[in-house]
């Protein structure tokens, strides 16, 4: 069989308990991605998609359940120490990078970690050639902007870049939280070749949420839709390659009017 990179087992998510405003989001909620999977998520606001990558990455905790990566437990790991072997690209490009700092600086400390800095300078000049190499195939021109402070970057070259840090060192798992959402349409093409790209290239085990669903259709082996919590559609394979962005709509309409809207 294959091997099972991430699994969530029978997960219960409970926001606000004990209070009026108490939501029971996930009920014996399980789900298992292989290794090596490319997996895109979608969804209505409210089903459960991004509360569903904060579990796993450890942002949020749970009420019952367990999380294992790689086939160990990671239930009650902190959050920080999850990210070791996982990378995760926000919505927000200014989330994944450090805007005060330059793109040097920058991909420096996403090609430090997991290691420690010392009293060591924190940029090492014997990487910045490979530094470039890896900037210029992009065509944004940031193989020439390595002093410039991260802050004065677009979003998509800022976006890129994260995408690029989170992928630096070795990992077992991707995760994309709708990192293409804020991107105006151009760009968001260009970085979400350089994703397929990068994970292909890599091997990673990805979970990609988005609201694109031309990109969920285009892009990763398999699809699941989600709705209040469960998911309600799960193709691979040939099914996932035969899904056409109308099929989903159809679907979202479906649950719409059933849901009373």
């Amino acid at each position: 069989m294959p091997e099972a990179a991430m699994q969530l087992n029978h997960i219960t998510k409970i926001y606000n308990p004990g209070t009026v405003h108490e939501t029971l989001l996930f009920r014996d909620f399980s789900l298992e991605v292989e290794k090596g999977s490319f997996v895109t998520v979608v969804g209505s606001n409210g089903s459960g998609k991004t509360s569903m990558l904060n579990i796993l990455c450890g942002t949020i905790p749970v009420e019952d359940g367990t999380v294992c990566l790689g086939g160990r437990e990671i239930t009650r790991m902190k959050e920080f120490r999850r990210y070791a072997r996982m990378g995760r690209v926000y919505q927000n490009p200014a989330m994944g990078t450090c805007a005060s700092m330059t793109i040097l600086e920058n991909l420096a400390m996403a090609d430090n970690k997991g290691r420690a800095y010392g009293l060591l300078p924190g940029t090492n000049k014997r990487r910045i050639g490979a530094y470039r190499d890896m900037l210029a195939p992009l065509g944004l021109g940031l193989e020439d902007k390595l002093g410039v402070q991260v802050g004065a970057l677009s979003g998509g070259q800022r976006q890129t870049l994260a995408l690029l840090m989170a992928t630096m060192t070795p990992i077992d798992f991707l995760i994309l939280d709708e990192h293409t959402a804020a991107l105006d349409p151009k760009t968001a093409e260009i970085v979400m070749e350089l994703t397929d790209r990068v994970v292909h290239e890599k091997h990673l085990t990805t979970l990609m949420v988005t609201h694109n669903l031309r990109h969920a259709v285009t892009y990763g082996d398999r699809l699941l839709m989600m709705h209040q919590g469960q998911v309600v559609l799960d193709k691979s394979g040939e099914e996932k390659e035969k899904l056409q962005v109308e099929d989903l709509l159809g679907l979202f309409n479906t649950i719409s009017i059933e849901c009373g809207n």
